[in-house]
């Protein structure tokens, strides 16, 4: 098995057999806290206007995500989890389109297949690359809005890798160096609307689930359907 490490967009492009695209902070771990918390279908979209224009012909369809780490107009919530866990869902769902995750998804264009990875996931992705045995694994770290790697992404790339290859990982100590670089955000009281504490240790509960997104197609459109392990 060979498994490469790569990022942001061109990364995406760039992968080949089973690729999992990583977003920790946060599309990845909120889209198995919404999968927990009732929805059963999510539709990732890269398009902002393509997200609200299906929310207008499904209106009971739950729409969430952001620009800028923040609640675009018109969205049902931000790409938190904490603002998920928070309320009652009634719709089964989803639409979900943010800077980072969604965009890998649609970039990946060469992927046998697709699933998608976070820390609170990270065994069953493992246990399912293990089952599979594919001959090449990409791990895709998607960064901050595409734009740079980020501590979270890689380290999750890193963690994964090290358990197929059956060397050690510290979760410890990669805890900490996301809380002292690129999960510093969290703790800005001036963020706490958009960008709750909570969020970094509900984004670093690992494994706590059980179950991998996998992206299937539907028409035109991409959805995540999940499989448990």
């Amino acid at each position: 098995m060979n498994v490469t490490i790569l990022q942001l967009i061109d990364g995406a492009r760039a992968a080949k057999g089973l690729t999992v695209i990583i977003d920790v902070f946060r599309a990845f771990s909120t889209a198995c806290y919404a999968v927990d918390h009732g929805i059963k279908k999510i539709y990732p979209v890269g398009n902002l206007e393509l997200a609200l224009k299906l929310k207008q012909q499904h209106p009971e369809y739950l729409l969430i995500g952001e620009r800028n780490e923040q609640k675009p107009q018109g969205f049902d919530f931000g790409n938190s989890p904490t603002h998920i866990l928070s309320e009652t869902i009634e719709a089964e769902t989803m639409i979900h389109t943010t800077s980072s995750g969604t965009q890998g998804i649609v970039n990946a264009v060469n992927a046998d297949e697709i699933i998608t990875g976070s820390f609170v996931n990270a065994g069953a992705v493992i246990n399912y690359i293990k089952e599979k045995k594919p001959k090449y694994v990409s791990l895709v770290c998607m960064g901050y809005a595409c734009q740079h790697p980020t501590d979270e992404d890689t380290l999750c790339a890193t963690y994964i890798k090290n358990e197929l290859e059956g060397n050690s990982n510290d979760f410890v100590a990669m805890i900490e160096q996301i809380r002292e670089g690129d999960g510093s955000r969290f703790f800005d009281p001036g963020k706490q609307d958009w960008s709750p504490e909570n969020d970094f240790k509900l984004c670093l509960d690992l494994n706590r689930f059980d179950f991998v997104l996998k992206v299937e197609r539907e028409g035109d459109l991409n959805y995540l359907q999940k499989i448990d392990l």
